[in-house]
């Protein structure tokens, strides 16, 4: 072995000798040493090699070529591209593969690129080496990251897929988090139209705790418009009309970018008619021409107008208008005190809701109109200096209260509709703009109505008689109850004081009781007329004999007794008594001591038993 160490050593030598004289040659073209190299004559032992030659070879090696055996990151150069993968000269004894998918953020690499490579596999099954240049590109990332972000450097970067919020975008093999708001500085409507496109960025923010990494393409584009935008603020005037498009549009107004520079058009300002949202009017990226209104001391809020480019409707409205016409225009606004109706593009007037219907009763405006209805008017009022202008809709009718004496004379009898309610009547419909009031005390002959509500309702149809009426004050008085026949004239004589009538206690109460004879007389019996003969009180539920002791149809008040009906009882039997005695005395002629004695007798008895 030996031996045969020496025989190779030798051939080396006088090979090296021969094709390598000098070692200059082999310091600039190593590549050249090694093509020319005869290692058969080397390992047969044929040519001789210098041992000086060899280690200087060796030497050369060791500073011209890569150690494949450790992990570190070396430059590589694309010597081939195929379909799927990059060939990779790194100056190693072969050339190594990177699948083409570690390029996605590169699409335009090309042979002869310099590329970052980390050899992966020594050699595959081909023999070949395998690098990873994503592997590389994660070593090398984060010093790269943390240096853009240090220097302000501009990176560029693939933009692999979406996420919440944003975009995620490949920056040196890292992970980077695009907001939304920082893709542009307009408002991005489709998200997908960046994937898979590589973009410049600037780094603006790194957490090192998380390793989360912030990118924005923004802050490029800001940049490159921050010197025209200071070019067209410097220039802006109040009045000035510039041209702008339309850069996103919400429900209080639209922003328009004026190169530069955004100003809002407030909804107001957008036309001279109402509009329920700018929609209606613009949209996104249309041009349009727009005056200054007004900005702040930095011109960095600015109000813009369009309405204010065409003079105003009131100007060129018509001078033969005039109080009295009629006047047709669509509802654009409902309040509870009236409508708003536009007669014209930009002129509105109002329609009070006392001036929609005849009714003295007021309801609200929705139940007379609602919103983009076309209506017909009367023009009650004209300010073309205030720019104000009342209708009125009532008036295209005839006032209903005009022969109002024919139609509703006092008595006579009527069905209206229950309109409202208050705490002492109804108010009651008998035609459009004719409202009567029921008085709660015209409302039932017999029932006690503590409010309208208990008695009818809302919409029910009701019968009613003329009581009073008012043609200067537009008031009428009516009457339910007027109705029918007053039940009090018949109970007068049915349950008259002195009558009598059999009934139970119906409800104890705090100062007596109550009993119901039907159904509209109710009678109160005092606590002490509850008295029973044996001196015991009578209780809810128990039945007894009543004696009426009151009667009043006006007040519909009726009261009641038990106890005098054997009050009553006992008055009869001491008059009977005496009758008996007087008679007595007059047959046996007894004396008057006697007959004292007998009435006294007949006295104490009665006080006794009152007792």
């Amino acid at each position: 072995m030996a031996e045969q160490a020496n025989n190779e050593a030798v051939e080396t030598q006088e090979t090296a000798a021969v094709k390598a004289p000098k070692a200059d040659t082999q310091v600039q073209n190593p590549e050249q040493f090694l093509k020319d190299f005869n290692w058969h004559n080397y390992e047969e032992g044929i040519d001789p090699v210098d041992e000086g030659q060899l280690e200087e070879f060796e030497k050369l090696v060791a500073q011209n070529f890569v150690d494949t055996l450790n992990d570190e990151v070396v430059e590589g150069v694309v010597v081939h591209l195929t379909d799927r993968d990059a060939i990779i000269d790194i100056n190693a004894k072969s050339e190594g593969v990177i699948s083409l998918n570690e390029f996605r953020y590169n699409p335009s690499l090309k042979v002869g690129d310099k590329v970052e490579v980390l050899i992966d596999v020594r050699e595959d099954a081909t023999g070949q080496l395998v690098l990873s240049h994503r592997k590389a590109r994660t070593i090398k990332a984060w010093d790269r990251v943390n240096a853009a972000h240090d220097e302000g450097l501009v990176v560029n970067g693939f933009v692999k897929c979406r996420t919440k919020g944003g975009m995620i975008v490949d920056v040196f093999g890292i992970e980077a988090f695009l907001p939304g708001s920082q893709i542009d500085v307009k408002p991005i409507r489709d998200y997908d139209i960046y994937v898979g496109k590589t973009m410049e960025f600037k780094v603006v923010k790194i957490n090192h705790e998380f390793k989360n990494v912030v990118v924005s393409h923004k802050a490029l584009i800001e940049a490159d418009i921050e010197e025209q935008k200071k070019e067209i603020i410097g220039q802006l005037e109040k009045g000035q009309v510039l041209e702008g498009v339309v850069k996103n549009v919400t429900s209080y107004g639209v922003f328009v970018d004026l190169g530069g520079v955004d100003g809002l058009v407030h909804i107001t300002d957008l036309s001279w008619s109402r509009i329920n949202h700018p929609s209606e009017i613009v949209e996104l990226d249309q041009k349009l021409n727009v005056v200054i209104l007004d900005f702040d001391e930095d011109k960095t809020r600015i109000q813009l107008g369009m309405k204010q480019l065409s003079a105003h409707p009131w100007e060129a409205l018509g001078n033969e208008l005039k109080v009295g016409d009629h006047v047709k225009g669509k509802v654009v606004v409902i309040a509870d005190y009236g409508a708003f109706v536009e007669v014209a593009e930009g002129v509105e007037g109002l329609v009070h809701v006392s001036e929609m219907s005849w009714s003295t009763h007021l309801r609200s405006a929705q139940d007379f109109v609602n919103v983009g209805d076309e209506v017909e008017a009367v023009v009650l009022t004209l300010d073309r200096e205030e720019r104000k202008m009342s209708l009125g809709i009532k008036q295209l009718t005839p006032d209903p209260w005009t022969d109002i004496t024919q139609k509703y004379p006092v008595g006579s009898t009527h069905t209206g509709i229950v309109r409202n309610f208050t705490n002492f009547g109804v108010f009651v419909e008998l035609e459009e703009g004719i409202d009567g009031l029921i008085y709660i005390s015209d409302l039932s002959w017999t029932k006690k109505v503590k409010h309208p509500s208990e008695f009818t309702s809302i919409g029910e149809k009701l019968e009613v008689v003329v009581l009073e009426l008012d043609v200067d004050g537009r008031k009428l008085s009516l009457g339910h109850k007027q109705t029918m026949d007053n039940p009090w004239d018949k109970y007068e004589a049915e349950f008259g004081v002195g009558t009598k009538h059999t009934t139970k206690i119906d409800e104890m109460v705090d100062k007596g009781a109550v009993i119901n004879f039907n159904d509209d007389i109710t009678a109160f019996v005092p606590k002490r007329h509850l008295e029973k003969e044996d001196g015991t009180m009578l209780k809810a539920g128990e039945e007894a004999e009543f004696v009426i002791i009151e009667f009043n149809k006006d007040f519909k008040k009726v009261v009641a007794s038990h106890m005098s009906i054997h009050k009553e009882e006992e008055a009869k039997i001491v008059k009977k008594a005496a009758k008996a005695a007087a008679q007595q005395a007059e047959e046996s002629k007894p004396t008057l001591g006697d007959a004292n004695a007998k009435l006294q007798e007949i006295k104490d008895k009665m006080e006794g038993k009152g007792q």
